[in-house]
């Protein structure tokens, strides 16, 4: 099987052929590396001014194979021996790119640190890959990686057109992209596309995931199913990955209860990283300056509130894997911390994060992580300045809300509560989003300002709370800001 990248242009004022530098493998060289499978060698077809070629061609030992084979290798005696694994691009050839260009893939080049960190002119081909769901598939996966792709199905046989073509494509990859992200990109999808692996699925498969996609894979609009591909539907494997996942800016932590082994994801949520958001002027002030993210802003928010408030005692209903926890957690200001979910998922990768304080006997801990659920009275809510709901009364069936209202504001009873949620009279301006859609297909309802307004304004009456409105991101002068949110503040008795 064979891997040829190509840059085309000369490298910010230095030779084409300084791609050695980025690889870490001299052009004028040709060398071999050993696997358990076989033999790598890398070489360079071409390696001049203008453009440089570096090939990795991968020599499959098929008696080796047998050795290391997984479940991915057929099972029946024949197929251990004669299969495409020799000749298509699959995790066999993502594993020899980990292991002869394992330091370009981490971005690094001492020679060269200019280049390792901006993008470059790249071709990628590979003439043979595995692919189910034929071109459609890999357009569908490298196309929001900034690529331009060809995928040119593999008739069956060119002597017999009427036999179809086959699962194989030869793709065809050209963009500007820095080297290491093109490469953890291809480690990641050439498995994905093939759907299978030569090894066992071990649960370091999500440290090497999450490694690899790091900084394109969470925003990826199907990241869901690129990690259900990527870790053999192995459900404990891929419900961990999509929550680390969801700890990355832009990425919805609703992934947490949805079912990984769904055929397609949910939509983005656009209220995570306002991907449709209109474009800013590039001549305004500060244009240069990147959009902070809506999740960011609606953090700061909220904390804002609650430093305005001089909260000391948070809890944080509706938490996920405790991403406003991990802020509180940060400022010493707040004494006491803790963070509800009724998700066990949600609550055990928070643990998983180390947000929970350790106990001692005369030591209480400061930050706690419980499960629990919002629409049942529970004496652990009692005794707080603040209750923050972030985020939550969207997912909650209309006819429990009365239910959350009572626990909320009438048990637990804070001293002042901070709720968000979406205005959907803002989704109009979110490209992509069908009109009349939800920003995720979890919220059982998305509410205008008025209805936002007339609900907090029943509530606040109802328990003796006053309530005023603030804004959270770019307030649009017709249809609001994308969050609106609620300050309900208890009366003096």
């Amino acid at each position: 099987m064979l891997l040829t990248i190509t840059t085309t242009a000369a490298l910010a004022g230095s030779p084409a052929s300084d791609l050695g530098f980025l690889l870490h493998k001299h052009p004028d060289k040709a060398q071999a590396f050993g696997q358990s499978f076989g033999t790598a060698h890398v070489f360079y077809p071409e390696a001049g001014e203008e453009r440089c070629t570096a090939a990795l061609l991968l020599d499959v030992d098929p008696v080796a194979l047998v050795r290391t084979r997984g479940k991915g290798t057929p099972d029946f005696s024949l197929g251990q021996y004669v299969n495409d694994r020799p000749y298509a691009a699959s995790s066999l050839l993502a594993s020899a790119m980990a292991n002869t260009f394992r330091t370009a893939m981490r971005g690094r080049c001492d020679a060269r640190p200019e280049l390792a960190a901006r993008p470059i002119p790249l071709e990628v081909v590979l003439p043979a890959l595995p692919c189910r769901g034929g071109p459609e598939r890999a357009e569908r996966y490298f196309a929001p990686l900034g690529w331009r792709v060809e995928a040119a199905p593999v008739p069956l046989d060119p002597a017999f057109p009427e036999w179809g073509d086959s699962r194989y494509v030869t793709l065809r990859l050209a963009g500007e992209l820095r080297l290491a992200d093109a490469l953890n990109q291809l480690y990641v999808l050439l498995p994905v596309l093939d759907e299978a692996k030569h090894y066992w699925i071990a649960s370091d498969e999500v440290d090497k995931l999450i490694r690899a996609g790091e900084g394109w894979l969470a925003a990826h609009p199907d990241r869901a199913a690129i990690t259900r591909r990527y870790l053999a539907n192995r459900r404990g494997l891929v419900r961990a990955a999509l929550g680390r996942l969801a700890d990355a800016d832009g990425a919805p932590e609703d992934e947490l209860d949805r079912d990984p082994l769904e055929e397609e994801p949910p939509p983005v949520d656009p209220t995570a990283a306002e991907p449709g958001a209109p474009e800013p002027d590039p001549e305004s002030e500060g244009a240069a300056e990147p959009p902070v993210p809506l999740a960011e802003r609606r953090i700061r928010a909220v904390l804002e509130t609650l430093h305005a408030e001089r909260a000391a005692r948070v809890i944080d209903l509706g938490c996920g894997t405790g991403k406003l926890v991990a802020r509180l957690k940060q400022d010493r200001r707040f004494e006491k911390i803790t963070g509800v979910d009724v998700s066990y998922r949600a609550v055990q990768i928070a643990h998983r994060r180390g947000l929970p304080d350790q106990a001692g006997p005369d030591r209480p801990p400061r930050v706690e992580i419980l499960q629990s659920a919002l629409t049942y009275t529970d004496e652990r809510f009692r005794g707080y300045d603040a209750a923050v709901l972030m985020e939550v009364i969207e997912h909650v069936d209309p006819p429990r809300l009365g239910a959350v209202e009572r626990v909320v504001f009438g048990d637990a009873s804070p001293a002042v509560v901070v709720v968000t949620t979406p205005n959907v009279e803002y989704n109009v301006r979110y490209e992509g989003l069908a009109p009349g859609a939800a920003r995720h297909p979890d919220h059982r309802f998305e509410w205008t300002r008025a209805e936002f307004e007339e609900w907090a304004g029943r509530v606040a009456a109802a328990f003796g709370y006053r309530v005023r409105y603030v804004p959270v991101g770019d307030d649009d002068p017709e249809v609001g800001a994308p969050t609106q949110m609620g300050v309900f503040v208890k009366e003096a008795a």
